[in-house]
């Protein structure tokens, strides 16, 4: 078996509601963090820290939240779209695909981070992770419609542009805030590489489609 038809072997098709899972884990480890705020120090990610061993941060901080809201967003993003992505591609490749999505994302902003000095930064969250699942969700249903904010109607592609543009320029010239548009362009990014790695599939043909 070649290497690349060993990278695209398919999984076995199976739905298993792997994204209520992700969200009870998401849940639990929150309000263990509540009771517990040492946990959620150790958990999240510290460029410091994971230079110092605590490598399993750069998977571990997905898991953490800073605040309600926080998790909420997050969570309903996974509910919205993660359900709808584990339905088409099956629980395996779905939670493949999140988790790698949601490491390296953390392991691209710990190595920018320690190349710009910024050891102390906290990054905490599942935004990596959930931008890479907007993007598959565009990527796999690229005539669905989305209503922003309830009510404005877009084609999924053009809300996924559309924020990815928005990060983009807030990451290069917004005012400096506690979100990490760095992580959620490297959830782009890392989505954009899996698909016609993993999958075989041009996910900008897909994007674009009309």
């Amino acid at each position: 078996m070649s290497f690349a038809s060993l990278v695209r072997k398919p999984f076995r098709y199976r739905y298993l509601n792997v994204s209520l899972y992700l969200i009870a884990v998401n849940v639990l480890v929150f309000a263990a963090g509540l009771a517990v705020p040492r946990l959620t120090l150790a958990l999240a990610l510290s460029p410091l820290a994971v230079a110092s061993g605590w490598v399993w941060q750069v998977v571990t901080y997905m898991f953490t939240h800073a605040n309600f809201t926080h998790l909420l967003v997050n969570m309903l993003g996974i509910f919205f779209f993660g359900t709808q992505v584990e339905r088409r591609l099956g629980s395996a490749e779905f939670l493949l695909y999140y988790l790698v999505s949601g490491t390296l994302a953390g392991v691209a902003s710990v190595i920018i981070y320690m190349a710009t000095g910024a050891w102390y930064t906290l990054l905490l969250g599942a935004s990596g992770a959930v931008f890479a699942l907007l993007l598959a969700f565009a990527v796999l249903f690229p005539q669905a419609i989305v209503y922003l904010y309830g009510f404005i109607p877009l084609r999924a592609p053009v809300m996924v542009i559309g924020y990815t543009a928005l990060e983009l320029g807030l990451q290069l010239f917004g005012a400096r805030s506690n979100i990490a548009h760095l992580t959620h362009l490297a959830g782009f990014v890392v989505g954009l590489a899996y698909f016609p790695v993993r999958q075989g599939l041009n996910p900008f043909k897909r994007l674009l489609s009309k």
